[in-house]
């Protein structure tokens, strides 16, 4: 495994970060305590130190899966982000936004699940139009100052707004976001227009969600129908976004250039971020070893700029979706 600075914060994490929106329960496809713990634990035995989780996933399910299998290790070793936004399934008015009321009270119910005094990263999910950014932000800085949180982090977002918040931690003499959690992958590009070189120029590091493309990017598309996800009945089905425009032939190529040089198309979607600067360390989700370990090897694949170009060339622009 590889390691980094995140953002600005000094703070080193693997350059793979473990996506925990699968343990939990809910869905067929998800991952029970056990399942989860195995999938943690092997990602540590990998090098993986950077773990993300959310209160919303599974309502707070993960946290706990993720709190009671990091507490049999050197918790100083670990980096954990979590999330503040959607409700956590408590049905109750204020249990989703970014008030102060409701930033005080998750964060709480996160720290209790997780298990922990200090989270590393904590994260606004999405934008809430409801809360004046200036609230959001002091409540967060008033956080960081009592020793609840180390780093700010924030989630897919317009650039203006994500702008917007940063000018306004600046003004307040607050703590400032670090990382930007957003959506980007080689079929799903619109993020290089604005979001990322916005974080470029703050020094803000990315740590994109959805490197596959919801399993877009980990199959040859005709055979996508045959999966779960892939069911064209799924309701949140995101197979048509991804294959609007260019979408196609990129995954064309991806498979093309996977069996060019005997890796996965996950292999070298994965790499495909990892060769841009801009990017810390892409969220990860799976629900298996064998995938998992697949991703981690993906860290040392090599993609010549001939190759990057070749994949991006068919690219053209989409609507944004993912906010």
């Amino acid at each position: 495994m590889e390691y980094t600075t995140l953002g600005s914060t000094g703070m080193e994490v693997s350059r793979l970060c473990l996506g925990c929106m699968s343990f939990g329960s809910g869905s067929d496809w998800m991952l029970d305590s056990e399942e989860g713990a195995e999938i943690i634990e092997r990602a540590i035995d990998l090098g993986i130190n950077f773990f993300d989780t959310a209160n919303a996933y599974s309502n707070g399910e993960s946290e706990e899966i993720l709190g009671d299998t990091l507490a049999g290790y050197d918790r100083d070793e670990q980096v954990v982000a979590t999330k503040v936004r959607f409700d956590p399934g408590t049905d109750h008015p204020n249990a989703a936004g970014l008030s102060r009321k409701t930033i005080e009270q998750e964060l709480d119910n996160s720290l209790e699940r997780l298990g922990m005094d200090t989270v590393d990263l904590y994260q606004i999910h999405r934008w809430d139009e409801k809360t004046p950014i200036e609230q959001t932000i002091r409540a967060l800085d008033d956080a960081v100052r009592r020793g609840k949180i180390r780093y700010l982090g924030a989630s897919s977002m317009w650039a203006h707004q994500f702008a917007d918040a940063l000018h306004t931690a600046d003004n307040l003499n607050a703590e400032q976001f670090q990382t930007m959690q957003n959506h980007y992958n080689v079929v799903y590009r619109e993020e290089e227009r604005e979001m990322n070189p916005l974080c470029r120029n703050e020094g803000v590091g990315l740590i994109p969600w959805g490197p596959l493309a919801q399993g877009y990017l980990a199959r040859p598309h005709e055979e996508l129908f045959e999966t779960t996800r892939g069911d064209p009945d799924q309701k949140h089905n995101p197979n048509p976004e991804y294959r609007r425009a260019g979408g196609t032939e990129i995954n064309e190529r991806v498979a093309e250039l996977a069996d060019e040089k005997g890796l996965t198309m996950a292999q070298i979607s994965i790499a495909w971020l990892l060769h841009k600067d801009i990017v810390d360390a892409p969220i990860i989700g799976t629900t298996s070893i064998e995938h998992l370990e697949a991703a981690v090897e993906a860290v040392d694949v090599t993609l010549t700029s001939s190759e990057i170009d070749y994949l991006e060339e068919p690219y053209e622009p989409v609507p944004v979706f993912g906010h």
